[in-house]
């Protein structure tokens, strides 16, 4: 609730009497200054007198957001006890700040401080506010970068801020420094930050209404990469390249053809090569032969399964919400694009304006399954253009620039959606989640969106100009021309990060959908350089893929050496090892062991890799050991518009499944499995076990490898046994179940 801040009379006869300052000090403002202060001492921080209920009887907005509100709780409530005109140095303001009686949130600062000074001097001065004084329209950091090696340990920070009327002030001594991580840096109140241990660290530098973040790295000393080695492929090379000689870090060797051959088609396609392919590939001498293999991989149909699994994940294509009917249409529509791999941007422009039939028009399933304007807000916003502003919803968001004006606005050009329900034969009549059934999305000619405060949100974009959106205008379209516009700033980077988190695990940006202030790049170039790229090319999956795939940074192994084994994830100078996804693992299982896999309401021969969503099981079909696989190794039920809610975390439950799980122990155990057929066809153990080994680990059996399973196979009670066994080895080895 925003207060209003009277004139009274005795505000008239206090600001007469204390018109002018006793000493030539600088008049005091409430807004430049004191609110500045506050936030600096973490005074109005929602874990102080910023949060929602206040602390100990005194309430601020959150981070001073509303000036108007603080002053009047600050000179008016208590009788006004918590300052005192005529004798400044006895302000409970003052007291309780500097510990001289007691106070909950302990000592914020002492009586030779800046903050100390200013605080008295404005109580001082008879308490002003200036309502007319407006804040900065720019905040310059100096540095913004700094990399520090051992033994220096420290680097001064600067802010001055612009103001309306073009003056400069030196606002460091007001400024708020926060990091990102706990431990790294300590930044003094003088605005020097001092290394606490090695480690990179973002300090975000907060002077009321601006924000600029600050990318610091403190590094051990070691002398100069030698990049000898790395030969640049691209523009993309050469920027890594250039990063890594700053930080002196040394890129991991290429990686084997194997490994590189496993990893490719992991990553484009989400599926094992089989042996003959694996021969071949291994025994082709052609230096374009990657090159090659990359350009083979985009074409296959597996490509658009793979890629349009992402997209269903994302888009919340999933059973519950849309029918059995509705995911199929969806997932197939989105599969078609992109396997004639048409530009992104018009895919989102038809996902953004879709409306009619949900069976006849596919795209209109995204706005079927996210039924109210703000998630539709916030999805829109997370998905095509990187930002997560579902915090604004409440207060403005800490650690950007999105307000909550900017998140009413922008959720009301999603207001008007709405829908006619044709049929809903749903199961559970209590569950109102639950659809099935056809519906028509369609769009309202009327209707504001009402703002928590009172009035009606006025539509707009985020962060960019809005054409006139009243009346009858179609504000769906007129989303969809912004989020397509080449001009947008953030559709091209935040697919491009987004491609690129999916082919490395980590993306530029991480998370790679929460573009923020807080969370920079981690390589501005490199993602500026993709998303050009990106934009250069159509706006087209394929093209990007291929660019990334085909770099010498993309073919890094994940073998660490001395200067690289703490860039686990950041700047890419070697592979990141991750688990294989939940697809990945039970469609290998099911090619290794030529074992079918049934997944409730599908064909024998579906794939994994192939569903257009997560059964309903429970609702409308039994669990089968396969939909319990693919649940207990993270697949995710599309139940946020968010990547983050897939697990590959391997965890005890996931090792179980694998070790004595039904699933995989019923493939070992069918007689007409790979095994099976191998021995009733004669196949000599040599012969097999290369087999195995080709299709398994990519890989030819090292000579000790083959030596010791051959004996143990002559050891075995049985010939059957024993090659059970040795496929059960292999398919729990590391080497099998991550991406390396």
């Amino acid at each position: 609730m925003r207060v209003s801040v009277p004139v009274t009379v005795s505000t008239l006869i206090i600001n007469l009497i204390l018109l002018t300052p006793a000493s030539a000090e600088e008049v005091v403002s409430f807004r430049n200054h004191v609110s500045a202060i506050l936030s600096r001492s973490g005074c109005n921080a929602g874990s102080c007198h910023g949060n929602l209920t206040g602390k100990g009887g005194l309430k601020l907005s959150i981070r001073g957001e509303d000036a108007a509100f603080d002053y009047a709780a600050l000179t008016r409530e208590m009788l006004g006890r918590r300052v005192n005109v005529l004798h400044p140095a006895v302000s409970l303001l003052l007291h309780k700040a500097t510990g001289e009686l007691p106070h909950g949130g302990g000592i914020r600062f002492d009586r030779g401080s800046h903050e100390y000074r200013v605080l008295r001097a404005w109580i001082a001065q008879g308490c002003r506010y200036d309502a007319n004084t407006q804040p900065p329209t720019r905040l310059t950091v100096t540095p913004t970068r700094a990399v520090l090696f051992a033994p220096q340990d420290r680097v001064s920070i600067r802010a001055v801020a612009t103001f309306p009327d073009g003056s400069q002030r030196d606002v460091t001594n007001l400024a708020t420094f926060e990091t990102t991580a706990v431990g790294i840096v300590q930044v003094q109140p003088t605005g020097e930050a001092i290394r606490e241990r090695e480690g990179e660290v973002v300090v975000l530098v907060r002077y009321l209404n601006q924000q600029v973040p600050v990318s610091l790295a403190f590094l051990p000393d070691r002398p100069a990469a030698r990049l000898e080695s790395f030969a640049p492929h691209s523009e993309l090379d050469r920027l890594n390249a250039d990063l890594w000689r700053e930080l002196r870090i040394e890129p991991s060797a290429p990686v084997s053809d194997a490994v590189f051959m496993r990893r490719a088609y992991l990553d484009a396609c989400g599926i094992l090569p089989t042996a003959p392919e694996v021969r071949q590939f291994l025994a082709d001498t052609d230096p374009a032969k990657r090159e090659k293999l990359v350009d083979s991989l985009l074409i296959r149909p597996e490509f658009a399964d793979y890629w349009a699994q992402k997209w269903s994940d994302i888009l919340r294509n999933e059973e519950k919400s849309l029918d059995r009917k509705g995911v199929q249409i969806f997932y197939r529509w989105i599969r078609n694009w992109l396997a004639e791999d048409r530009p992104l941007h018009d895919f989102a422009r038809e996902v953004l304006t879709a409306r009619g039939s949900t069976y006849q028009n596919p795209p209109a399933n995204f706005y079927r399954a996210i039924r109210d304007p703000y998630q539709r807000a916030e999805s829109v916003a997370q998905v095509f253009l990187g930002l997560r502003i579902s915090c604004a919803r409440c207060h403005n968001h800490p650690f950007d620039v999105w307000t909550q004006d900017d998140y009413h606005q922008f959720a009301a050009l999603f207001n008007r959606i709405d829908y006619r329900v044709l049929a809903n034969n749903r199961r559970d009549a209590l569950d109102k989640h639950e659809f099935v059934g056809e519906q028509i999305v369609l769009a309202r000619p009327s209707g504001e969106l009402p703002l928590p405060r009172g009035g009606k949100a006025v539509p707009a974009f985020l962060g960019s100009t809005t054409p006139n959106l009243s009346g009858r205008a179609d504000r769906l379209a007129a989303v969809a021309d912004w989020v397509a516009d080449p001009n947008n700033p953030f559709f091209a980077r935040t697919q491009a990060n987004r491609i690129w988190f999916h082919l490395f695990g980590q993306g530029i940006v991480e998370p790679n959908d929460d573009f923020k202030i807080a969370n920079p790049p981690s390589h501005p170039a490199l993602l500026d350089h993709l998303a050009k790229q990106f934009a250069a090319t159509g706006y087209r999956l394929r093209p990007l893929v291929r660019y990334i795939m085909t770099s010498q940074t993309y073919q890094r192994s994940s073998r660490i050496n001395a200067t690289n084994a703490a860039d686990s994830t950041t700047h890419f100078s070697r592979a990141v090892v991750h688990p294989l996804e939940a697809e990945q693992l039970l469609d290998g299982l099911s090619a290794i062991l030529a074992v079918p896999v049934q997944f409730p309401g599908y064909p024998t021969a579906t794939r994994a890799g192939e569903l257009p969503a997560p059964a309903q099981v429970g609702r409308r079909y039994a669990e089968t050991p396969g939909s319990r696989f693919l649940r207990v190794f993270g697949k995710p039920e599309r139940l946020l518009t968010c990547e983050c809610e897939r697990s590959e975390d391997p965890g005890m439950l996931q090792a179980f499944q694998m070790l004595t799980g039904e699933l995989l122990n019923d493939m070992l155990r069918r007689p007409n499995n790979r095994i099976g057929r191998a021995l009733e066809q004669g196949t000599p153990d040599t012969v097999l076990l290369e087999e195995f080994f080709l299709t398994t680990l990519t890989r030819y059996p090292h000579p000790a490898e083959r030596e010791k399973l051959l004996q143990y196979l002559k050891s075995a009670p049985n010939r059957r046994a024993g090659w059970e066994d040795i496929v059960w080895g292999l398919l729990n080895s590391k080497e099998f179940l991550l991406r390396r």
